[in-house]
């Protein structure tokens, strides 16, 4: 997973396109099949594919053809700690102390 961080995002494009290809291949479905379930056409499906550029809408039509939901979580994992609530956190008001009193001895 490394070596992704330093890929162009068409090398990126491609190697998500060849992954879904595999998948598909190894769910043993056709192009036409897939994109008859996806409710896409086998052109959107040859791109997407192809790593030629495809729409999100696209991606999600065809993980589900897959039976591959679970590959949004890879995708975009739900985050454990929410940044917002952090801040929130770190902002809670302080008490504010009485000033001490002096004492007058003298």
């Amino acid at each position: 997973m490394g070596t992704l961080s330093f890929s162009a995002p068409n090398e990126l494009q491609e190697l998500l396109g060849e992954r879904l290809k595999r998948l598909r291949l190894s769910r043993n479905l056709g192009q036409r099949t897939t994109a008859e379930k996806a409710g896409i056409s086998e052109k959107a499906l040859r791109n997407l594919e192809g790593g030629r550029g495809s729409t999100v809408e696209t991606l999600l039509r065809v993980l589900k053809a897959l039976d591959y939901l679970q590959g949004i979580d890879l995708l975009a994992p739900e985050a454990s700690v929410n940044p917002l609530d952090l801040l929130r956190q770190a902002k809670q008001p302080r008490r504010a102390r009485r000033p001490r009193k002096q004492d007058s001895a003298g």
